[in-house]
This record gives C-alpha cells, structure tokens and sequence, in this order.
C-alpha cells in the first residue's frame, strides 16, 4: 500500500542531506526511503530545505531566535500542517521537532512524534498527550529507560545512518575531529582541551545556530581554545564530513547530555574509524568498549585513550555499523511502525522496546 506521509521539521534547522541537526537527518534519511520505496513524502521545513520529496516552506532561518520568534514560527507551522491537511489526503503526520507540542493538528489524521533529545527537554504534557491518534516513539532503549513512568512510548526505533556511502579509502592523519551543532550540551571545548593534552591536532566541524547562549558559548569556551593545530571548519557537507571522518585517527564525542543517540558515531564507525566518548547514555550502546572505540569519564581519560584509537581495527568498526546502524534498516523499523499504527483495529502497542509487530 503506498503511503502519504507529512513529515515536519524543527521550525529553525533546515533539512536536506547536508542537515547539521541529528533530527533533521533522521527525517531526511527516512523520507529520502519513502520516495525511493514508492511513497508520497510531503515536508514542512524552513525555507531552504531541500527534501526528496515536496517542500511546503515557512519561513526563513532567522538571524538570531527568541520567544517571539519562536511562537511566530509555531504559528507558521501550524497554518502549513492545516494547509496541507486540508489539500492532500494525508495518511500520517510524523513529528520530528522538540517542539513537536506546539503545532500538533486537531483531531483525526494519525500523528507519530519522534522524540530525538533527552525526555529531560520536553514539557510533561508533550509526553501524555490527550489529542487521540497520537503516538510517541524513542529512538534507543536508553532513552526509553530515562523516560518518565508515565510517559506514552508507543515504540523504540533505533537511529541509522547511510553506511554504505560512508567509507573511503583515506590515508589516516594524526589528527582526531569533532563534529556536531556547537552549542554547550555537545562540550566541544572539552574536546579540545583533550586534543591539546593530546598534543595532537584537532578538527572542529558544525553549525553555529543564531541563539545567543549558543554564540556566546563559541566565543568564551570554543575561540579561546582554538589554534594553528586545533581549528574551526564551520558546517560541512556529507562529503567533506565524510572525508574528514575517513582519515581522523578517533572520532571525539565529549556530549555532557544524556545522549539519546548520536549519528556522527554511527557515521564514524562506518568510516572505520574509532570513537572515544563520555559514556553518556545511548552512547554505550553505539561504542563497543576496547573494540569500536573507548568510553571514558572526563577530559584526562579522554586525552589518554586518544593515542589507543589506532590499536582499533578499523573493519570492526565498519562491521558493527554494517550490522547495527543502516539507514534502509531504519526505514523499514519506521514503515512498519507507520503500518502498525494505521492499522485498523491494532490492538495493543508494540512493546515499549521495539517497532511495531507484524
């Protein structure tokens, strides 16, 4: 049966292959899945997204975010849902923005939020919600567990990445990278503290949003700490991230969250190339310790496994993400959850640990 699914975004991160935000990957990995598998993807995004399937832009990125920008933008994206919901013969609305509560549609077409941050950011109601037909999905057990008793997961449905165009054959530098949003969950700076104890270069890769905790924190805890050796690349593209991946000597992820998942693991150890991580939640279920990288506690531990990274066998690390992390396997958990909840009559959810049943 083909599907028309409504996909809609965080009103201030575009979406596209090139998306810097792990939520915004998500939707494009998977509605990208739904067109190549015959299904009709409509995208709500800010302008400038580039979907696989038909745009219905808001507005623009704007130069800098606050409270009034942010409920003009939730009411933009609430008059989009309903102009589309009220043209297309809609058959799901998957939500993918933490702010998912603010512009969910009245009663009637099923709804699928995905809840991609920690439980810890979303208001207590957004997590009970009352509007019939809605359903809300974790992304690793991890996050699972950490969701409140009384929070109403209908399923768990493991993040993917595109391993197969990943891997290139790249000569490794002594260098290690970072790469993801900059802002002070993601702990950057302890990265290159650990780069610099390290005594090893570093390349700093990601988008620098227009919120001004975000800015101030590059200026204070990023720039002071960056150098001839240790250096700011800014946003790539999938290919640039790609290449910087393929010849890192480790992948660094110092997130001071309690992680739900992270791509840009995924991503590395599908490059071959090993991860040291805070063990911070979801992050012990990507990085297999001694074998696909190192879990570690603080900066100095940090620093000390950066010189192990290359005892790591790189086609370990590309096995594990062939056999975990596949974006076409995610797509299919996804189609069958959507089939599960447009079933008629579906009985009772899918367990709390799994994607919907047959």
């Amino acid at each position: 049966m083909s599907l028309t699914v409504l996909s809609v975004a965080y009103p201030f991160a575009p979406v596209g292959e090139d998306a810097a935000g792990g939520a915004e990957q998500v939707l494009g990995l998977v509605e990208r899945g739904l067109v190549r598998r015959g299904h009709r993807s409509i995208v709500v995004a800010c302008q400038g997204s580039r979907p696989a399937g038909e745009l219905v832009p808001t507005a623009p990125l704007p130069p800098s975010i606050d409270e009034a920008g942010r409920r003009r933008a939730w009411g933009e994206h609430r008059r989009a849902i309903g102009i589309v919901l009220d043209r297309e013969p809609v058959d799901l609305v998957h939500l993918h923005g933490l702010d998912f509560h603010q512009y969910l549609p009245p009663a009637g077409v099923p709804v699928l939020a995905t809840l991609h941050l920690p439980p810890s950011f979303y208001p207590e109601h957004a997590l009970q919600p009352l509007r019939p037909a809605t359903f809300l999905q974790c992304v690793s057990r991890a996050q699972r567990e950490a969701c409140p008793q009384a929070a109403r997961i209908s399923a768990v449905v493991a993040n993917g990445v595109p391993v197969d165009r990943l891997p290139l054959a790249l000569p490794r530098r002594r260098q290690v990278v970072a790469v993801g949003r900059i802002c002070p969950e993601k702990g950057f700076h302890l990265a290159l503290e650990a780069a610099h104890r390290a005594d090893l270069d570093l390349c700093l890769a990601g988008e620098l949003f227009p919120y001004d905790e975000h800015r101030r924190h590059f200026d204070e805890e990023i720039r002071p700490r960056l150098d001839s050796r240790r250096v700011f690349l800014g946003p790539v593209g999938l290919e640039a991230k790609r290449r910087l991946l393929s010849s890192a000597l480790a992948l660094l992820v110092p997130s001071l969250v309690e992680e739900t998942s992270s791509l840009v693991a995924m991503e590395a150890l599908a490059c071959g190339t090993p991860v040291i991580a805070f063990g911070r939640r979801a992050l012990g279920e990507i990085v297999e310790h001694g074998r696909t990288g190192f879990l570690v506690g603080d900066v100095a531990e940090m620093a000390a496994a950066i010189p192990r990274a290359g005892g790591i066998d790189p086609e370990a690390c590309r096995a594990a993400a062939r056999a975990r992390f596949s974006a076409e396997a995610m797509v299919e958990r996804y189609l069958d959850l959507y089939r599960w909840i447009l079933r008629p009559g579906r009985g009772l959810a899918p367990g709390p640990l799994e994607t919907a049943e047959a």
